[in-house]
C-alpha cells in the first residue's frame, strides 16, 4: 500500500511511496499531527541520484519492523533537497554542530513543538556494521531518551538553536575592501585545489578554481601559483574517470586522489560550471585538444539525454543502472565501465592496443574487475581510437553517434526495467526543472559560444532561457521548479541570482540583442524586492516561503555550487557596468561589507565573494562596435562587460572604462587588451 508520497512530483519521493513507512512530505498537516501526537520528527532529507539515498531506501526504509516501529514511535518526513534546499542547509548544518560531518542521506530527528534538531546522522545500517548501530536500536535509544531525558532534551535544544541562531548573523564590520583581501583569497583558495593526499576523493570544486585561474591575471608573489593549480585542474576534469569519454559529460566526483574511479551520477549543475570553467581555461591560452574535445562531447550528451523537447535541461542522472530487467536492484556504474573481454569483442586489436597505450586499460581493472577509462594525454587521439570510442557507443547506445539524436529517458525504475532499449540499460534521469541548475548550464554554453563559436552551444541556451521565461512565472513570482510543464515552489537566492548571471551571460555572447540585458534588469529588481537584507546580502528565501524555519540564512558558503551572495554582487557590479546605474554598484558595496568578516576570517568557505570582490576593484565596461567585440568576446577578460558603441570618436575602436573614468580611445584591439590588463595592474 502506498504511502502519503506516491503522488507526490518529486521523483525522489516517488521512489520512497511503497516503503511500508508511513512517510509524508513536509506540509503544514504533518507538522500539526506531529504536534498532536507529541512524535519526534524524523526527517530525512536526500535526493534522487544519491546512490547511499538508494541503498538506504532499499535496506533500512524498506524493512518491516523498522517501519514499524517508525510508524508508531515518530512522525517520518522526506524532504527532497533539490526542491527546498533550505530546509535542508538549517539541518545539515546543525547536523555538522552534532557530528562534525554531514552528507546525504541526511537522517536528523526533531522536536515536533519547534522542529530543533536534537539528534542526527547520515546512512544508518539495518544491522550493526562498522561501528555503527543498526537503525531500530538508533530509534529505540532516541524514542527513549525523548521520553525519559526532559531536561537534557531542553538543553540540548536550546544549545543547537543558540549556535544556528548565531551563525545566521553576520558581525557589523567595516572590511577595507583592498587589493590584498583579494589577493590573500586568491591565494588561500587557490591552495584548496592542490592535487589530494592517497585515500581522499576528488572534487571539481570549480568555485576555486575559478578565483585561482582569476588569480592568474596578477603577478604578486604567491605560495602557491594560481595559474598552474586552475590548469592542472582543468586537466584532471578532461583527461581522468571523472569525465565520461565515450558519451560526454562528467561524473559528481571520483572516490579517489587520482580522479580516476568516479561515483557515477552526472548533475548538471556540475555540468554547467565545469563547461563555463574550461571554456575560460581555454581563452586564457589554455588550448589543450582534450579541453575542446570534453566540452563538445559533454554538449552533445546534454542534447542527447538531459534536453527536454520544451527546451529545459533535466536535473540528473543515477549512479546506478539495471544490467538486465530481471534484477531487483541497480548496479553501480555498470552503464559505463567496461571488461576487458568485451573490450576484446568489440574492438580490433589495433583500436584495442592504441587504447591500452592512451588510456587506462587492463585485463584487471581498475574498478570491481572493469575498467574505467583515463586518458594518459591530451593530445589529439588517433583515428583508431575514434573509431573505437563509435563501437563503445554503439554497444552503450544501441545506434552510432551520427543516427542518434535523441535518447530519451528512463524517468523510473519501471521505466529502465520495460523499455525496449538498443544497447544497455540506462540509469533514471530526474526529469525535473531547476532554475538555479538551468541557469548554470545556460551560462556554461553562452560562454562556450562565446569562445568557440558553434552555433549549436548558443541555440540550446537560448531554447533553455526561453523556456523559463516563458513558464517559470506565476503570479509575477519567479517559480525554482518545473515538472511535466507545472512551475511550482518559490524561488529561492540561488535560483535569482543564477538566473541573473545567465541572463548577463546570454547578454556578453549576444550583445547586440537587448533582451537579455533587460531581462535581467527586471528579475534582478524582483530579487531586491523579495529577499534582499537591510543588513547586506540576500537571505535564501522570502519570509513567507520559510515561515516555518528556524533561521532565515544568508548563503556564503560555496558547495557543489556557487554561493548565492557571491554570484548576486558580482551580477550587481556587471549590471552598474553595462547600465551606468551607480545603485546597482552601491548595493554590491553594502553586501560585501555585510560579508567582510567572512572574507577576512573564513577566506576558504566562499571563493565566489572573492569572484564578487574582483569585480567590484577591477570592473571594466569596453565600448565598441559588433565586430570589434567578436574579437574581444573569446578573450579571457574575467572583469569586464562589452557595450555595442555608436558614438565611438573617429577613427576610434574601443572606449575602454573603469567607474567614471575612461581612457584614451584605443585605436587597435592590441591597445584595447593592453589597457584592460593595465586597469588590473593599477
Amino acid at each position: 500500500m502506498s504511502n502519503h508520497l506516491a503522488l507526490s512530483q518529486s521523483l525522489y519521493l516517488r521512489k520512497h511511496a511503497e516503503n511500508p513507512i508511513n512517510w509524508w512530505s513536509w506540509c503544514d498537516r504533518a507538522l500539526e499531527e506531529a504536534k498532536r501526537d507529541n512524535k519526534p520528527i524524523f526527517l530525512s532529507i536526500g535526493y534522487s541520484s544519491c546512490h547511499w539515498c538508494t541503498v538506504m531506501e532499499g535496506e533500512a526504509f524498506s524493512n518491516g519492523a523498522i517501519a514499524d516501529y517508525l510508524n508508531q514511535n515518530f512522525m517520518a518526513i522526506k524532504v527532497d533537497r533539490e526542491e527546498r534546499p533550505d530546509i535542508d542547509s538549517i539541518y545539515m548544518q546543525a547536523l555538522q554542530m552534532m557530528t562534525g560531518q554531514g552528507g546525504w542521506p541526511l537522517n536528523i530527528f526533531l522536536n515536533p513543538e519547534d522542529l530543533i534538531p536534537f539528534y542526527g546522522g547520515t546512512y544508518f545500517p539495518v544491522e550493526p556494521r562498522s561501528g555503527r548501530p543498526g537503525f531500530l536500536e538508533v530509534l529505540k535509544a532516541i524514542r527513549g531518551f525523548y521520553d525519559s531525558e526532559p531536561d537534557k532534551l531542553t538543553a540540548f535544544k536550546t544549545e543547537i538553536l543558540s549556535n544556528l541562531q548565531q551563525s545566521a548573523l553576520l558581525p557589523v564590520n567595516q572590511t577595507s575592501l583592498t587589493k590584498d583581501l583579494l589577493f590573500r583569497g586568491i591565494e588561500v583558495n587557490s591552495a584548496v585545489i592542490q592535487p589530494n593526499e592517497p585515500g581522499r576523493p576528488s572534487f571539481p570544486m570549480i568555485p576555486y578554481g575559478t578565483i585561482a585561474l582569476r588569480g592568474s591575471r596578477f603577478k604578486g608573489e604567491y605560495n602557491y601559483n594560481p595559474q598552474d593549480l586552475s590548469q592542472s585542474r582543468g586537466l584532471d576534469l578532461v583527461m581522468g574517470g571523472i569525465y565520461d569519454h565515450v558519451g560526454g559529460g562528467f561524473h559528481r566526483y571520483t572516490v579517489d586522489h587520482t580522479w580516476t574511479v568516479p561515483h557515477f551520477e552526472k548533475m548538471l549543475y556540475d555540468n554547467g560550471q565545469i563547461l563555463e570553467y574550461l571554456a575560460d581555461l581555454w581563452s586564457s591560452g589554455v588550448r589543450v585538444p582534450a579541453i575542446k574535445r570534453a566540452i563538445a562531447l559533454t554538449v552533445e550528451w546534454l542534447k542527447r539525454e538531459m534536453s527536454d523537447p520544451d527546451g529545459y535541461f533535466y536535473a540528473a542522472q543515477d549512479a546506478d543502472n539495471f544490467t538486465s530487467p530481471e534484477e531487483i536492484e541497480p548496479e553501480e556504474g555498470a552503464f559505463y565501465v567496461w571488461s576487458y573481454q568485451e573490450l576484446e569483442s568489440i574492438l580490433s586489436a589495433t583500436e584495442l592496443s592504441q587504447l591500452e597505450q592512451e588510456f587506462t586499460v587492463s585485463a584487471r581493472g581498475n574498478f570491481e574487475g572493469n575498467n574505467v577509462l583515463q586518458r594518459y594525454g591530451n593530445s589529439v587521439l588517433s583515428a583508431e581510437i575514434n573509431n573505437a570510442f563509435d563501437k563503445l557507443f554503439v554497444v552503450r547506445y544501441g545506434q552510432n553517434t551520427t543516427k542518434i539524436d535523441s535518447f530519451p529517458p528512463a524517468k523510473n525504475n519501471y521505466e529502465a526495467k520495460t523499455k525496449d532499449w538498443q544497447g544497455r540499460i540506462p540509469p533514471v534521469t530526474d526529469t525535473k526543472a531547476i532554475v538555479a541548475w538551468n541557469s548554470l548550464m545556460i551560462s556554461g554554453l553562452a560562454r562556450s559560444y562565446s569562445v568557440f563559436k558553434e552555433q549549436f552551444y548558443l541555440d540550446l541556451a537560448v531554447d533553455a532561457a526561453g523556456f523559463i521565461l516563458q513558464n517559470q512565472w506565476l503570479d509575477g513570482k519567479l517559480q525554482r521548479l518545473n515538472y511535466d510543464g507545472v512551475a511550482t515552489v518559490s524561488a529561492q537566492s540561488e535560483d535569482y541570482a543564477l538566473l541573473i548571471k545567465a541572463w548577463l551571460d546570454l547578454q556578453a555572447a549576444c550583445p547586440e540583442n537587448p533582451q537579455w540585458l533587460k531581462q535581467a534588469i527586471a528579475t534582478q529588481a524582483e530579487f531586491d524586492e523579495l529577499l534582499w537584507s537591510s543588513d547586506g546580502g540576500y537571505f535564501n528565501n522570502s519570509t513567507a516561503a520559510g515561515k516555518e524555519l528556524l533561521v532565515r540564512e544568508r548563503s556564503y558558503i560555496d558547495n557543489a555550487t556557487p554561493s548565492a551572495n557571491g554570484i548576486a554582487i558580482a551580477n550587481l557590479v556587471r549590471l552598474s557596468l553595462l547600465t551606468d546605474n551607480l545603485e546597482y554598484r552601491d548595493r554590491a558595496e553594502s553586501a560585501l561589507q555585510a560579508f567582510g568578516t567572512v572574507l577576512e576570517k573564513s577566506p576558504t568557505a566562499c571563493p565566489s565573494l572573492f569572484v564578487a570582490l574582483d569585480w567590484f576593484l577591477h570592473g571594466t565596461s569596453v565600448k565598441t562596435n559588433l565586430e570589434n567585440m567578436e574579437q574581444l568576446q573569446s578573450q579571457y577578460l574575467p572583469t569586464t562587460v562589452l557595450r555595442i558603441a555608436t558614438d565611438l570618436p573617429d577613427n576610434a575602436t574601443a572606449l575602454v572604462c573603469q567607474g567614471l573614468t575612461c581612457l584614451e580611445p584605443a585605436t587597435t584591439i592590441e591597445q584595447v587588451l593592453k589597457q584592460i590588463e593595465q586597469t588590473v595592474l593599477d
